[in-house]
């Protein structure tokens, strides 16, 4: 069987999520430690509680990697639905690498800036190429 072009995107945006994952550690455990967090005796929490103890542009980048693990999950299922259904390829393929330019951004603007209105903007358009998709993955599968 032959890969897919989509699948590129897809592996693409799946190394950019973990490549904010490695962000994420490398900047938040030196703030834990200089916030004097006891890491070794936490118990319990969540993520949204450090949001109290440690600096915003810190939490900035771990914000940034809980939404490339929820919006994207669509992204990844619109795909595999375009590539069984042997729509992976053409205007498809053009708005999926869109689509990870535009998360890429996102990540970028909220990491250092965090500026709401350009991250929205951002965020908006990548969510319609989202909408592009499924649209094109139902024509293709409801025809």
């Amino acid at each position: 069987m032959e890969n897919s072009p989509m699948l590129q995107p897809m592996v693409a945006l799946i190394l950019w999520t973990m490549l904010m994952w490695l962000w994420m550690y490398v900047t938040r455990i030196p703030a834990m430690n200089k916030a004097k967090i006891d890491t070794v005796n936490l118990v319990g929490g969540k993520a949204g509680d450090l949001d109290e103890l440690l600096p915003p542009e810190v939490q900035w980048k771990a914000h940034n990697y809980n939404h490339l693990l929820t919006e994207p999950t669509l992204f990844y299922a619109v795909c595999v639905v375009l590539i069984l259904s042997g729509q992976g390829h053409g205007l498809n393929l053009t708005i999926t690498w869109i689509y990870v330019g535009l998360r890429v951004l996102h990540s970028l603007i909220q990491v250092t800036s965090n500026r709401v209105l350009f991250r929205f903007t951002v965020f908006a358009l990548s969510s319609l190429c989202i909408i592009a998709l499924a649209i094109h993955a139902a024509m293709a599968v409801f025809h």
